[in-house]
């Protein structure tokens, strides 16, 4: 109970605003809650890391495929977390009230602060973003917003004129650093133009303890295009370089970071 008396009409206010901004926080990230089930699939299929002739497929199997959303579903996994809740209790939306909100999520600015509980956009039937997604995957899919706009993103052409900026990368570590220590999460355009080994976007989320004198940053990332667990990214403090984690769409190694969606036009 609030008395008042000792606190007086500001204290008063001063403990609302306090507690209305902490309402409004994200809850912490979980990979297996809060991602998307569904996978980013690649235009060309790889070995080793280098791209291949995709092989022939049917026609039937053609629309199933849902390929160069890799901004799409890192910004939509940062909207949903920040925008939406989940309530199991409730009766599932049908398709056209279902689409109709995922629409919404998808157009609120994702650098805008998280909404409080009660104003964010409700999803009833399901407990989580993960469950939702792998039950209506493809209602979901066609409804969180088209792949190619994002190759026409202003804040992409950094890579042309940032490209052997080492100071820029360091920025971006700092930004990196203050962005995980305030709790928030940082999608990441991934680039090693002119080479084009990796032309990829990723959310980071959180950060691993590194091993004392190694002079590597560790941190954790949802990849959409490994949705069966989260991958890592490094920064090297003598380099001064970034390196993501191999797998078959990557040899490994070094890669240049940008942000995204931090601000308006990046």
């Amino acid at each position: 109970m609030i008395v008042q008396g000792a606190w007086g009409r500001t204290g008063l206010v001063v403990w609302l605003v306090a507690s209305l901004g902490r309402s409004a926080t994200a809850a912490p990230f979980r990979f297996e809650r809060d991602t998307l089930s569904f996978t980013n699939s690649t235009v060309f299929e790889y070995r080793g890391g280098l791209a291949q002739a995709r092989t022939k497929t049917s026609d039937a199997d053609k629309p199933k495929r849902y390929t160069r959303r890799c901004f799409v579903m890192s910004r939509s996994v940062l909207q949903f977390h920040k925008f939406a809740r989940f309530e199991p209790r409730g009766a599932a939306l049908d398709d056209g009230e279902l689409a109709r909100r995922v629409r919404k999520v998808s157009r609120i600015q994702p650098w805008k602060p998280a909404l409080s509980e009660n104003e964010r956009i409700a999803f009833p039937g399901y407990a989580n973003l993960r469950q939702m997604s792998k039950a209506r995957a493809r209602l979901l899919q066609e409804n969180l917003g088209l792949g190619w706009p994002t190759y026409a993103r202003i804040g992409n052409y950094r890579m042309f004129f940032r490209a052997d900026d080492k100071g820029y990368q360091e920025k971006m570590h700092a930004v990196l650093n203050e962005t995980m220590a305030n709790g928030g999460f940082f999608v990441a355009y991934l680039s090693d133009y002119p080479h084009f080994r990796i032309n990829h976007a990723i959310m980071i989320y959180g950060r691993r303890p590194s091993r004392p004198g190694s002079g590597v940053d560790h941190y954790i990332t949802y990849d959409p295009n490994h949705p069966d667990g989260p991958r890592e990214l490094k920064w090297s403090n003598s380099l001064r370089v970034f390196n993501f984690q191999k797998d078959k769409e990557f040899p490994g190694g070094f890669t240049k970071v940008y942000q995204v969606y931090g601000k308006w036009l990046q």
